[in-house]
């Protein structure tokens, strides 16, 4: 019996082939979501840590539970402003990196 030789891929390759290149609407579609979905893990996890339900940070930030379990399952689109007042809240510190090609952007 012969043994057949498997190709391998990368990761990169993978999204390419089956969501896009980068910069294709499909592309900036998964990687935002991707994005939005580290960034409500990430509110959980701080909000967790911080001992507090879900109702208490609401209370905290100004909004109803919902939308703070809408924001950690990444079922709705937050804006900057809403995401800081929830980081805040936690007072947990939160940093954007803006990097244009292999430089990171710095203010004046």
């Amino acid at each position: 019996m012969a043994t057949k030789d498997l190709k391998t891929y990368s990761l990169a390759e993978m999204k390419d082939k089956y969501i896009g290149k980068v910069g294709t609407a499909n592309r900036d579609e998964y990687e935002y979501e991707l994005r939005m979905d580290v960034l409500g893990k990430m509110i959980k996890s701080a909000r967790q840590q911080r001992n507090l339900t879900q109702e208490e940070l609401g209370k905290l930030v100004g909004v109803q539970k919902a939308q703070i379990s809408k924001l950690e399952n990444s079922t709705n689109s937050a804006t900057i402003e809403t995401v800081l007042k929830v980081f805040g809240a936690l007072r947990a510190e939160i940093n954007f990196n803006v990097k244009l090609e292999d430089t990171f952007v710095k203010l004046a």
